[in-house]
Protein backbone atom coordinates (compact mmCIF):
# COMPACT_ATOMS: atom_id res chain seq x y z
CA UNK A 1 0.00 0.00 0.00
CA UNK A 2 1.30 3.57 -0.51
CA UNK A 3 2.13 6.05 2.24
CA UNK A 4 -0.65 8.41 3.04
CA UNK A 5 2.10 11.13 2.34
CA UNK A 6 2.03 10.46 -1.27
CA UNK A 7 -0.93 13.29 -2.64
CA UNK A 8 -1.89 12.81 -6.39
CA UNK A 9 -3.74 15.85 -8.50
CA UNK A 10 -5.64 13.83 -11.16
CA UNK A 11 -6.79 16.06 -13.74
CA UNK A 12 -9.81 14.23 -15.58
CA UNK A 13 -13.28 15.99 -17.14
CA UNK A 14 -15.09 12.74 -17.92
CA UNK A 15 -17.10 11.91 -14.87
CA UNK A 16 -16.93 8.14 -14.65
CA UNK A 17 -13.08 7.57 -15.64
CA UNK A 18 -12.57 10.13 -12.77
CA UNK A 19 -14.95 8.41 -10.56
CA UNK A 20 -13.00 5.37 -11.26
CA UNK A 21 -9.71 6.36 -10.85
CA UNK A 22 -9.63 8.45 -7.43
CA UNK A 23 -11.71 5.09 -5.70
CA UNK A 24 -8.66 3.00 -7.31
CA UNK A 25 -6.02 5.60 -6.10
CA UNK A 26 -7.75 5.80 -3.01
CA UNK A 27 -7.55 2.07 -2.04
CA UNK A 28 -4.14 1.85 -2.98
CA UNK A 29 -3.87 4.31 0.17
CA UNK A 30 -2.98 7.47 -2.08
CA UNK A 31 -4.78 11.01 -1.37
CA UNK A 32 -6.15 12.29 -4.52
CA UNK A 33 -7.36 15.69 -5.48
CA UNK A 34 -9.25 15.87 -8.57
CA UNK A 35 -9.57 19.10 -11.17
CA UNK A 36 -12.25 19.43 -13.33
CA UNK A 37 -10.70 21.62 -16.26
CA UNK A 38 -6.91 22.72 -16.98
CA UNK A 39 -7.17 26.09 -15.68
CA UNK A 40 -8.51 24.33 -11.98
CA UNK A 41 -5.60 21.47 -12.35
CA UNK A 42 -2.77 24.49 -12.88
CA UNK A 43 -4.41 26.26 -9.72
CA UNK A 44 -4.39 23.16 -7.52
CA UNK A 45 -1.08 22.01 -9.05
CA UNK A 46 0.84 25.89 -7.36
CA UNK A 47 -1.81 25.82 -3.79
CA UNK A 48 -1.59 21.86 -2.76
CA UNK A 49 2.01 20.92 -4.66
CA UNK A 50 1.03 17.33 -5.46
CA UNK A 51 3.80 14.63 -5.29
CA UNK A 52 2.60 13.33 -8.83
CA UNK A 53 0.04 14.84 -11.48
CA UNK A 54 -1.96 12.50 -13.51
CA UNK A 55 -3.18 14.60 -16.48
CA UNK A 56 -5.61 13.89 -19.54
CA UNK A 57 -4.84 15.34 -22.83
CA UNK A 58 -8.28 16.16 -23.85
CA UNK A 59 -9.78 18.66 -21.49
CA UNK A 60 -13.04 21.07 -21.75
CA UNK A 61 -11.50 24.30 -21.26
CA UNK A 62 -7.90 24.00 -23.17
CA UNK A 63 -5.49 20.64 -23.82
CA UNK A 64 -3.02 18.43 -21.82
CA UNK A 65 0.00 19.92 -23.26
CA UNK A 66 -0.60 23.50 -22.28
CA UNK A 67 -1.62 22.68 -18.37
CA UNK A 68 1.79 20.76 -18.50
CA UNK A 69 3.81 23.69 -19.58
CA UNK A 70 2.49 25.64 -17.34
CA UNK A 71 2.96 23.25 -14.41
CA UNK A 72 6.21 22.91 -15.72
CA UNK A 73 6.86 27.05 -15.63
CA UNK A 74 6.15 27.09 -11.83
CA UNK A 75 6.96 23.55 -11.16
CA UNK A 76 9.94 21.62 -12.87
CA UNK A 77 10.43 18.18 -10.31
CA UNK A 78 6.55 16.77 -9.78
CA UNK A 79 6.16 14.02 -12.05
CA UNK A 80 3.67 14.34 -14.92
CA UNK A 81 2.20 11.01 -16.25
CA UNK A 82 0.18 12.13 -19.03
CA UNK A 83 -3.34 10.18 -20.11
CA UNK A 84 -4.12 10.10 -24.17
CA UNK A 85 -6.63 8.53 -26.26
CA UNK A 86 -4.04 9.25 -28.99
CA UNK A 87 -1.59 6.24 -30.04
CA UNK A 88 0.28 8.22 -32.70
CA UNK A 89 4.09 8.82 -31.43
CA UNK A 90 3.99 12.45 -32.61
CA UNK A 91 0.89 13.20 -29.95
CA UNK A 92 3.31 10.88 -27.26
CA UNK A 93 6.77 12.84 -28.39
CA UNK A 94 4.78 16.03 -28.21
CA UNK A 95 3.86 15.16 -24.41
CA UNK A 96 7.13 14.79 -23.70
CA UNK A 97 8.38 17.99 -24.93
CA UNK A 98 5.72 19.47 -23.02
CA UNK A 99 7.04 18.35 -19.68
CA UNK A 100 5.55 14.96 -18.77
CA UNK A 101 7.53 12.30 -17.61
CA UNK A 102 5.35 9.32 -18.70
CA UNK A 103 2.30 8.73 -20.49
CA UNK A 104 -0.42 5.86 -20.81
CA UNK A 105 -2.71 5.15 -24.03
CA UNK A 106 -6.57 4.90 -23.10
CA UNK A 107 -7.83 2.31 -22.63
CA UNK A 108 -5.39 1.06 -20.11
CA UNK A 109 -5.58 -0.96 -16.93
CA UNK A 110 -6.17 0.49 -13.55
CA UNK A 111 -3.13 -1.78 -12.93
CA UNK A 112 -0.62 -0.34 -15.29
CA UNK A 113 -1.21 3.26 -14.19
CA UNK A 114 -0.82 1.88 -10.53
CA UNK A 115 2.70 0.73 -11.43
CA UNK A 116 3.57 3.14 -13.00
CA UNK A 117 3.23 5.67 -10.65
CA UNK A 118 4.76 3.40 -7.67
CA UNK A 119 7.73 3.36 -10.30
CA UNK A 120 7.64 6.57 -10.35
CA UNK A 121 7.77 6.90 -6.54
CA UNK A 122 10.19 4.54 -6.17
CA UNK A 123 12.71 6.39 -8.59
CA UNK A 124 11.82 9.66 -6.49
CA UNK A 125 12.70 7.86 -3.38
CA UNK A 126 16.09 6.71 -4.78
CA UNK A 127 16.86 10.13 -6.27
CA UNK A 128 16.32 12.04 -3.23
CA UNK A 129 18.94 10.04 -1.78
CA UNK A 130 22.81 11.79 -1.60
CA UNK A 131 24.94 11.64 -4.19
CA UNK A 132 28.00 12.87 -5.86
CA UNK A 133 27.52 15.59 -8.79
CA UNK A 134 27.70 14.01 -12.01
CA UNK A 135 30.42 15.55 -14.29
CA UNK A 136 29.98 15.66 -18.14
CA UNK A 137 32.26 18.15 -19.98
CA UNK A 138 31.64 21.52 -18.64
CA UNK A 139 28.93 20.44 -17.00
CA UNK A 140 28.01 19.88 -13.33
CA UNK A 141 24.82 17.57 -12.93
CA UNK A 142 23.31 17.97 -8.91
CA UNK A 143 21.17 14.69 -9.18
CA UNK A 144 19.32 15.53 -5.56
CA UNK A 145 18.47 19.28 -6.55
CA UNK A 146 18.14 18.31 -10.39
CA UNK A 147 19.89 20.92 -11.87
CA UNK A 148 22.95 21.05 -14.11
CA UNK A 149 25.44 24.22 -14.10
CA UNK A 150 27.84 25.32 -16.05
CA UNK A 151 29.64 28.20 -15.74
CA UNK A 152 27.41 30.84 -14.08
CA UNK A 153 24.36 29.41 -15.50
CA UNK A 154 22.08 27.04 -14.30
CA UNK A 155 19.21 24.61 -15.53
CA UNK A 156 16.47 22.95 -14.13
CA UNK A 157 16.53 19.03 -15.42
CA UNK A 158 13.42 17.33 -15.11
CA UNK A 159 13.49 13.62 -13.05
CA UNK A 160 13.78 11.59 -16.10
CA UNK A 161 16.36 13.82 -17.53
CA UNK A 162 17.93 13.57 -14.51
CA UNK A 163 17.57 9.50 -14.71
CA UNK A 164 18.75 9.09 -17.99
CA UNK A 165 21.82 10.92 -17.42
CA UNK A 166 22.78 8.41 -14.52
CA UNK A 167 22.24 5.31 -16.07
CA UNK A 168 24.39 6.92 -19.12
CA UNK A 169 27.16 7.92 -17.14
CA UNK A 170 27.48 4.46 -15.44
CA UNK A 171 27.51 3.04 -18.70
CA UNK A 172 29.95 5.71 -19.92
CA UNK A 173 31.97 4.83 -22.43
CA UNK A 174 29.75 1.82 -23.82
CA UNK A 175 27.11 1.68 -26.41
CA UNK A 176 23.64 1.68 -24.65
CA UNK A 177 20.59 0.30 -26.82
CA UNK A 178 16.90 2.68 -26.51
CA UNK A 179 15.22 -0.82 -25.30
CA UNK A 180 17.85 -0.94 -22.27
CA UNK A 181 16.99 2.41 -21.49
CA UNK A 182 13.22 2.62 -21.59
CA UNK A 183 13.55 -0.77 -19.74
CA UNK A 184 15.89 0.46 -16.88
CA UNK A 185 14.63 4.30 -16.67
CA UNK A 186 11.25 4.16 -17.56
CA UNK A 187 10.60 0.37 -16.48
CA UNK A 188 8.75 0.51 -19.98
CA UNK A 189 8.94 -2.40 -22.60
CA UNK A 190 10.38 -0.92 -25.74
CA UNK A 191 9.04 -1.24 -29.36
CA UNK A 192 10.61 -0.39 -32.38
CA UNK A 193 9.08 2.81 -33.53
CA UNK A 194 9.22 4.15 -29.97
CA UNK A 195 10.98 7.67 -29.87
CA UNK A 196 10.80 8.46 -26.52
CA UNK A 197 14.38 8.57 -25.98
CA UNK A 198 15.61 9.78 -28.97
CA UNK A 199 13.28 13.05 -27.90
CA UNK A 200 15.27 12.98 -23.99
CA UNK A 201 18.57 12.74 -25.90
CA UNK A 202 17.62 15.93 -28.12
CA UNK A 203 16.35 17.98 -24.86
CA UNK A 204 19.50 17.07 -22.60
CA UNK A 205 21.77 17.90 -25.93
CA UNK A 206 20.18 21.71 -26.15
CA UNK A 207 21.18 21.68 -21.88
CA UNK A 208 24.46 19.88 -21.94
CA UNK A 209 26.35 20.04 -25.47
CA UNK A 210 28.19 23.65 -26.56
CA UNK A 211 26.66 22.75 -29.92
CA UNK A 212 23.90 20.82 -30.18
CA UNK A 213 23.95 19.88 -33.33
CA UNK A 214 27.64 18.64 -33.29
CA UNK A 215 27.45 16.62 -30.08
CA UNK A 216 30.47 15.78 -28.58
CA UNK A 217 29.29 14.18 -25.18
CA UNK A 218 25.80 12.56 -26.32
CA UNK A 219 26.51 10.20 -29.22
CA UNK A 220 24.80 9.03 -31.85
CA UNK A 221 25.82 5.11 -32.59
CA UNK A 222 23.21 4.21 -35.77
CA UNK A 223 21.29 1.35 -35.47
CA UNK A 224 22.53 0.55 -31.93
CA UNK A 225 21.25 3.19 -29.64
CA UNK A 226 23.81 6.03 -27.66
CA UNK A 227 26.95 6.50 -26.01
CA UNK A 228 27.75 9.04 -23.67
CA UNK A 229 31.67 10.49 -23.53
CA UNK A 230 32.37 12.64 -20.44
Amino acid sequence: MATPERRILLVEDDPAIALGLVDSLEFEGFAVTHARTGQEGIQLARSEHPDCIILDLMLPDTNGYRVCEQIRAHDTLVPILMLTARSQEADKIRGLDAGADDYVTKPFSVGELVARIRAIFRRTTRAQITEAPIRIGTASIDPAAQTMKRGRETTSLSFYEVQLLKYLFERAGQVVSREELLDKVWGVEGTPTNRTIDNFIVKLRKKIEPNPEKPAHILTVYGLGYKLVV
